[in-house]
């Protein structure tokens, strides 16, 4: 059956489109994207990004922002005459400020381990108590883990957990001392 016309003829090419001048007022008009959200509050679209981080007491080129002292010949440092060049007046200090108080911040320790490791962890340590090479040779091994790398995951599971590791060593010594 004959295939309908028109159907898979190529589109012309437009030589009359500026595809350039399209592009870059798309471009323009995009708001730069930031991930710290002070400073997304804080940004003023109508003004230029050296203009918005200047007024927020930041620096958009840190080179500028801390020069590298300039050295002689002999390779000793050149004292500065004292000039700086001319500091711009900080009109949204709340926004360095928010992020030097999120900076103080500690961090939340995010350090967990597997309920599968965890339990592999616990299951060889009840069963061979401080023998690696027993454990290397047990059949729960099944990634044939070497007495080294067994060790090295309940060093790891000591310093994640050290209380839980403590109260589990504890229940196996009353565990030996009620069998007995």
């Amino acid at each position: 059956m004959p295939k309908a016309k028109g159907k898979k003829r190529r589109q012309k090419y437009s030589y009359n489109l500026n595809r350039k001048r399209l592009y870059r007022s798309a471009r323009r008009r995009a708001a730069p994207r930031i991930a710290c959200s002070h400073i997304r509050h804080a940004w003023d679209p109508t003004k230029s990004v050296a203009q918005n981080l200047a007024e927020m007491g930041l620096a958009g080129d840190p080179n500028k922002a801390v020069p590298i002292p300039k050295k002689d010949q002999l390779g000793m440092e050149v004292e500065s005459d004292g000039w700086e060049q001319g500091k711009k007046t900080v009109r949204k200090p709340y926004v360095l400020n928010e992020m030097e108080y999120e900076a103080s911040l500690p961090e939340k320790k995010s350090n967990t381990l597997s309920r599968d490791l965890i339990d592999y962890v616990r299951y060889m340590i009840q069963n061979h108590g401080e023998n690696y090479k027993e454990m290397a040779r047990d059949e729960k091994n099944y990634y044939q883990d070497t007495p080294k790398q067994i060790k090295r995951k309940i060093n790891v599971y000591k310093n994640f957990y050290a209380e839980e590791y403590k109260d589990f060593i504890a229940s196996l010594k009353q565990e030996k001392m009620d069998v007995q």
